[in-house]
């Protein structure tokens, strides 16, 4: 009981100081505050009444002005009754339609002196039910895992602000995209993996296994990404952001960045089951070689790995499914499909990162092997026979 207080201490203190660097992060400014609309209010909105008589459908899709009454249900202007325009542009997955009795979220832009200038319906309001959602999550996460779930917490909550905070403004300031994200893979990778599996040669072993992986699927990406002549732009919104004044952004190099980013996680799920596996051989076999735990995590990997790397697969191909079934559906050639440029950089996507993830495994395991294995060969560790 005495040799685990240092990990419990050791521990606590890490859990602590990933908590002060996520309260910091909340505070920490992007350098990008400056472009919010000071004039703007944010406000929730009750839809009253609707006037489509503007509105054109032609068979699912609609254009034209659809005009809306709204009350304010909060913000400096609560309780008023306001109209507003809701732009439809014929695009399905960007419009909105509105209906008496929807909830909106409303922007109200102010004029000089403060009052009521533009009302935009920006979209249904959805900000409640998503932290109803989390809270869910979090409530689940705390029940099954207890304390272990609760430092996933933690180090979920510390990932999206330090992508949010650190990653994206660097991205947007030119700053060099793949050694940006490599930086910062590897600040949450250790966060993750040493808040929920300890300040261990476990935890170790997982780490440098995983980064192991990401390093390779970093080089690939570079690779590959300029041998299939691909350009960040076939991204959604990339093409939008050279337009609103960061044509200097290396779009290729963002795209590099996102394919291992997109899989690291499923590397550090990988790296953390080898990682245990080696380590609860280890228990049971004192004194085992590192060559017995090189085979026993290279089992163990063997049989994830297996299931793991269509994870990828499902991962981006589901986000894909309504194009796969347009070109089936128009009978495109799969050669024709396949040599797309949008298609191409899904399948970039999906090997790359499924290389990646099963490299893992035999990292992991030779890093585990040797923090956890014994130097004496298989025949020194048997003990010799007893004499008669």
């Amino acid at each position: 009981m005495l040799s685990t207080e240092p990990a419990k201490r050791r521990d606590l203190l890490l859990s602590l100081i990933f908590l002060v660097l996520t309260v910091a992060l909340v505070f920490l400014p992007t350098g990008y505050e400056a472009h919010i609309d000071a004039q703007a209010v944010q406000c929730k909105g009750h839809i009253l009444a609707t006037e489509d008589a503007d509105v054109v459908q032609f068979g699912l899709v609609r254009t034209g002005v659809q005009t809306v009454e709204i009350e304010l249900l909060d913000g400096p202007f609560a309780g008023k009754t306001v109209r507003g325009h809701n732009q439809l542009l014929g695009k399905m997955e960007m419009d909105k339609f509105f209906a008496p009795g929807d909830t909106a979220l409303v922007v109200i832009t102010r004029d000089e002196n403060g009052q009521i200038a533009h009302v935009n319906p920006v979209d249904h309001y959805r900000l409640g039910l998503e932290l109803v959602l989390f809270g869910l999550f979090a409530a689940l996460l705390l029940a099954f895992g207890g304390l272990t779930g609760a430092k996933a917490l933690l180090s979920f909550a510390f990932s999206a602000l330090a992508i949010w905070k650190i990653l994206i403004p660097a991205f947007l300031n030119g700053i060099n995209p793949v050694l940006v994200s490599l930086g910062v893979v590897t600040l949450l990778t250790a966060c993750i993996i040493f808040l929920v599996g300890g300040v261990t040669r476990k935890g170790m072993t997982a780490f440098l296994g995983a980064m192991l992986g990401v390093g390779t699927a970093c080089v690939l990406a570079l690779v590959f990404t300029d041998l299939f002549r691909l350009h960040g732009a076939i991204k959604p919104f990339a093409e939008s952001l050279l337009y609103t004044g960061y044509g200097h952004l290396d779009l290729r190099r963002i795209f590099v960045a996102a394919v291992f980013i997109g899989s690291c996680g499923a590397m550090m799920d990988l790296a953390m089951d080898v990682a245990a596996s080696i380590e609860e051989v280890a228990r049971s076999m004192p004194g085992a070689t590192r060559r017995q735990l090189l085979g026993a995590g290279l089992r163990v990997g063997r049989a994830v790995v297996g299931t793991m790397t269509t994870t990828l697969l499902f991962a981006y191909s589901g986000g894909y499914i309504a194009l796969l079934m347009m070109f089936m559906a128009q009978g495109v050639p799969l050669s024709n499909l396949f040599n797309l440029i949008y298609v191409a950089a899904e399948i970039l996507n999906t090997l790359v990162g499924s290389f990646g993830l099963v490299a893992v495994a035999p990292f992991t395991a030779l890093v585990g092997a040797f923090l956890f294995g014994s130097k004496k060969s298989a025949a020194q560790a048997e003990p010799a026979p007893r004499a008669a």
